[in-house]
C-alpha cells in the first residue's frame, strides 16, 4: 500500500481498487521488460487468498458495468426529455391521427434549427427547432368501431355460424350462413379469405380499426382516368 517508484512507474490504483493491482504507467518498455516483470512480482503480495481474488474480479465487473451503462443512460434520458413530438399523435381507440375529420388530419411540422422564414408581409421568424412552423395535412381513414382482429377471429372460428357477417352488419348473409352451416364450409372459407385480405369490410363503408403502423392493405383500382403507359421493350 502506498508504494510509489519513479524508476519502475508502478502506481497503485485509487479508490476501491487500491489493493487490487499495480499497473505500469510511465515505464519505458524498451529494454525494461525483465525489470518490469520482476518488480511487479515483488510488489504483488504473495499468497493472495481466493476470496480476495473473487472480490477483485467482482469489483472489476461492477466498475465495467457502471462505466459502460452510466453515460448511455444519461444520454438517453436527456435526449428523451428534449425531444419534441414530430409525428402524428395517434388515438388509442381508433388507431387514427387525433382530430381526423373528413379523411384529413393535420400534423405539426417543426422546421430545423437556425432556419429563418419570411412571410408575405416581410416579417421574419427564426426557428430553433422547438416551434411549430406549419401544419401539414395528411390522409386518414374513417373508422366506426369495427376491429379487424375481431372480424378475422370470428370468421376463423365462428364463420360457419355467420358470426362474422352479423358483426360486420350483414344480417341477411349471416342468417343464410347460419342456416346452411357456412354453405357447407365453402362460404366460411371464402369469407375468411375476403375478410383477411380486407376486401370485405363493414357494411356502413367505414374502415377496420387496425394498428396505425400495422399491416394495412391499400387496394389499387384501374378506372377510365388511369394513365396507361406503353412498356417499351429493348
Amino acid at each position: 500500500k502506498g508504494l510509489r517508484s519513479e524508476g519502475t512507474g508502478l502506481y497503485p490504483l485509487r479508490g476501491p481498487f487500491k489493493n487490487v493491482a499495480l499497473l505500469p504507467f510511465s515505464l519505458r518498455l524498451l529494454g525494461g521488460g525483465g525489470m518490469l516483470v520482476s518488480k511487479m512480482a515483488a510488489a504483488w503480495p504473495s499468497g493472495s487468498s481466493a476470496p480476495e481474488a473473487a472480490t477483485a474480479r467482482l469489483l472489476g465487473v461492477l466498475w465495467f458495468v457502471s462505466v459502460t451503462t452510466g453515460p448511455w443512460g444519461a444520454v438517453a434520458t436527456s435526449a428523451g426529455g428534449e425531444e419534441s413530438p414530430k409525428y402524428p399523435k395517434i388515438n388509442d381507440a381508433t388507431q387514427e391521427p387525433v382530430n381526423c375529420t373528413n379523411y384529413t388530419a393535420h400534423v405539426s411540422c417543426f422546421p430545423a434549427p437556425n432556419i429563418t422564414c419570411k412571410d408575405s408581409s416581410g416579417n421574419e421568424t427564426h426557428f430553433t427547432g422547438n416551434e411549430v412552423g406549419f401544419f401539414k395535412p395528411i390522409s386518414c381513414r374513417n373508422v366506426n368501431g369495427y376491429s379487424y382482429k375481431v372480424a378475422v377471429a370470428l370468421s376463423l372460428f365462428l364463420g360457419w355460424l355467420g358470426a362474422d357477417r352479423f358483426y360486420l352488419g350483414y344480417p341477411a348473409l349471416g342468417l343464410l350462413k347460419f342456416c346452411t352451416v357456412g354453405f357447407c364450409g365453402i362460404g366460411s372459407l371464402i369469407d375468411f379469405i375476403l375478410i383477411s385480405m380486407q376486401i370485405v369490410g363493414p357494411s356502413d363503408g367505414s374502415s377496420y380499426i387496425i394498428d396505425y403502423y400495422g399491416t394495412r392493405l391499400t387496394r389499387l383500382s384501374i378506372t377510365n382516368e388511369t394513365y396507361r403507359k406503353t412498356q417499351l421493350y429493348p
